[in-house]
């Protein structure tokens, strides 16, 4: 199986900045995008940025220029570094991959989620 797991969440004030990460482990062949999502009380889970195996990037609208994601593929982790924060952005982030594993199939996995908070 596959586990992923987040670190990096908190509490920071407006302007601030955080960086989360996320690990991926377990029967991994090979990992193709991964992405972050953020989800807020009483909404759907939204796409925050994602990134192919290739290193192509996409964001929605609302974090450009102020978030990017990257990946290291060595260590099978990505990142979201994200400046200049707003009350907005409070959420509980998850990281998400399309993995393939040692079963040959291609599935999506989901971590346990990590609490942003931005105070204004």
């Amino acid at each position: 199986q596959v586990q992923l797991v987040e670190s990096g969440g908190g509490l920071v004030q407006a302007g601030g900045s955080l960086r989360l990460s996320c690990a991926a482990s377990g029967s991994i062949v090979s990992i193709a995008t991964m992405a972050w999502y953020r989800q807020t009380p009483g909404n759907q889970r939204e796409l925050v940025a994602d990134i192919t195996s290739s290193g192509v990037t996409n964001y929605a609208d609302s974090v450009k220029g102020r978030f990017t994601i990257s990946r290291a593929d060595a260590e099978n982790t990505v990142y979201l570094e994200m400046n200049t924060l707003k009350p907005e952005d409070t959420g509980v982030y998850y990281c998400n991959a399309l993995v393939r594993t040692a079963r040959s199939t291609w599935s999506p996995f989901w971590g346990q989620g990590t609490q942003v908070t931005v105070s204004s």
